[in-house]
């Protein structure tokens, strides 16, 4: 364990970390050899069992698999005594209130608050704390989003306090103080991931692992919560309904909102904004697992291109035209049948008319999808087979959040099939349900497909700048080795092929504006699903009702995740 002797390898008197120059240059770890940094700087793990190993680069993999068994142990433990609490104030109202739910969640916030600023403060300042960058890592769209679904997150919760001040006369102190501790809870994480996402921190491995997986399972916890909890919105709906009976001369009740203009906006801004906070924390779970993955990950920078390619909206007509058009379509159907399904008495032909809209579009989606697939097949560009932990985690994410939409849609099969499926309602509703799983394994076949392939030669030439002749003639090697790793035979047939990028760009694009259609009705309170009644009449109210809860949020994420996908397709094509 104490490594070899000699001129090319070094150890540090306190024993936290050991290097060799050789192993390092001959490019197992780190930066290109041609500019490798000072070995001097590499901390390698450690760990209590595996201090008998006969290398140092082997007891540093050994330590590296151990801390991460041990912080997922540690995240297993605090989800599943989370879930124990939510699912006590589920099925049993008395021993476990939610007021006992919100103490060991705000517990559970303030310990990763209480991390987060030290890692921001103590454990990214040491020296050589953050020798590398993870490239693919936080992409903009991703922090992007942690920005904007966190704001409506503390808007949410701000409606939130302004809601139970109104009612304090019959709400607890606890309504007060959770949501504001959550507000200090977002705005640490949110500041955190977009300045950290991308780091492979090189210190305190195990104490950093602990951290992030302490936060993973909060936030785990506190999507759970957001999906199994639906108070405010019951106990909106009872007032609504006390009003009715106030106004025909029924007694009311001490705790009702006052019939002023703040209370109404605390309860519609609530509303409006609730799914956001679930979207939150399943985009902060997905970053912050990969940063969990990259801790104590050296990367190697011979396989990364030096230029990346950016988005461009240049050689596309067909793909945005018509996606404006579903884009717009969908927006007009969402306003109609908000004012129609709302209303006290829902009117059978709003269903109709949303369901048929789904019907004309998923197939275009499906049919757009597979004739991607196919050009994918048919391309030469080699497949990206080199470790990236940000696209093994958007496989899974996008396999994972697919199965709300298509469980759901199997349910829906079932219940529509064992009552009457030749009603013009039901069977909209089933060809809706078959379409959708359809068109989420399509949708999933071209992007994971994608994803596995390299920029095309065209993609990355065009990032050059003008300035790169005056470039080292290193640089200029490394750069021609990677174009070669291409196919000849693409770049021989380049006009060829042309027709086959300009396609898959069409198509990339139309899925985008597609999904965030798709994304924005459900997002906003359309819920057929629920509201329709025909399912929920079939599996009883409770039932239905958990069903739709799990599946909607994985839903609503799977399109929102989509769209980063099928972006990074569109722009390496």
């Amino acid at each position: 364990c104490l490594g070899t002797s000699g001129p090319n390898s070094s150890k540090y008197w306190w024993g936290r970390a050991e290097t060799s120059n050789t192993y390092f240059n001959a490019g197992a770890f780190g930066q290109p050899a041609s500019a490798p940094p000072d070995t001097s700087t590499i901390h390698y793990e450690k760990f209590w069992l595996y201090r008998h190993c006969s290398s140092v680069q082997q007891r540093d993999r050994q330590a590296q698999k151990a801390g991460q068994l041990f912080s997922g142990l540690l995240a297993m433990n605090v989800v599943f005594l989370g879930s124990a609490f939510i699912s006590s104030v589920i099925f049993n109202h008395v021993a476990i209130t939610l007021a006992d739910v919100w103490i060991l969640l705000s517990i559970l916030k303030v310990l990763c608050v209480s991390w987060i600023i030290y890692y921001l403060l103590g454990t990214s300042r040491q020296p050589h704390a953050v020798l590398y960058r993870d490239s693919h890592a936080g992409p903009i769209w991703i922090r992007g989003s942690v920005l904007l679904f966190g704001s409506f997150s503390i808007l949410l919760n701000v409606f939130h306090i302004g809601y139970s001040a109104v009612l304090i006369q019959c709400k607890s102190r606890v309504e007060i103080v959770f949501p504001s501790i959550e507000i200090l809870f977002i705005c640490t994480q949110a500041f955190f991931l977009w300045r950290h996402s991308k780091d492979c921190i090189q210190v305190q491995h195990n104490f950093t692992r602990c951290g992030l997986m302490l936060t993973i399972a909060t936030n785990l916890l506190l999507w759970l919560l957001a999906v199994t909890n639906d108070t405010i919105h019951m106990e909106i709906e009872s007032q609504l309904r006390e009003v009715e009976q106030r106004f025909a001369g029924n007694e009311t009740t001490s705790c009702t909102c006052p019939n002023t203009t703040i209370c109404k906006v605390f309860q519609k801004g609530y509303i409006l904004l609730y799914p956001f906070n679930t979207e939150y924390c399943l985009v902060c779970c997905s970053v912050l697992y990969v940063m969990w993955k990259n801790v104590g990950r050296r990367i190697n920078h011979h396989h990364v291109p030096h230029i990346k390619p950016k988005f461009k909206l240049q050689g596309v007509v067909f793909g945005p035209l018509l996606g404006a058009a579903a884009v717009i379509i969908g927006i007009c159907v969402f306003m109609m049948y908000q004012i129609q399904a709302t209303g006290s008495a829902a009117n059978r032909q709003v269903f109709v008319m949303y369901y048929s809209y789904y019907i004309v579009l998923l197939p275009l989606m499906s049919v757009g999808a597979v004739i991607g697939t196919i050009i994918h097949a048919l391309e030469k560009r080699e497949l990206d087979t080199l470790k990236n932990p940000t696209r093994s985690l958007d496989v899974i994410l996008l396999m994972g959040a697919a199965l709300g939409q298509i469980g759901m849609s199997y349910f829906s099969i079932v219940a529509l099939v064992a009552t009457d499926p030749r009603d013009l309602l039901n069977s909209l509703i089933l060809s809706y349900s078959v379409l959708l799983i359809f068109q989420n394994i399509t949708q999933n076949v071209f992007i994971i497909d994608g994803l596995h392939r390299q920029p095309s030669v065209h993609a990355v030439a065009s990032e050059l700048p003008g300035k790169e002749e005056n470039t080292t003639s290193m640089s200029m090697l490394e750069l021609g080795q990677e174009i070669r790793k291409v196919s000849l035979s693409y770049i021989h047939s380049y006009s060829h092929l042309s027709w086959k990028r300009r396609a898959l760009r069409e198509i990339s694009f139309f899925l985008v504006l597609c999904n965030i259609i798709l994304w924005i009705m459900p997002t906003f309170g359309a819920h057929p699903v629920f509201e329709n009644g025909l399912e929920k009449s079939f599996y009883g109210y409770s039932t239905w009702f958990a069903i739709v809860n799990f599946g909607l949020p994985l839903g609503v994420f799977y399109r929102m995740h989509s769209v980063g996908g099928l972006l990074e397709v569109y722009i390496t094509a």
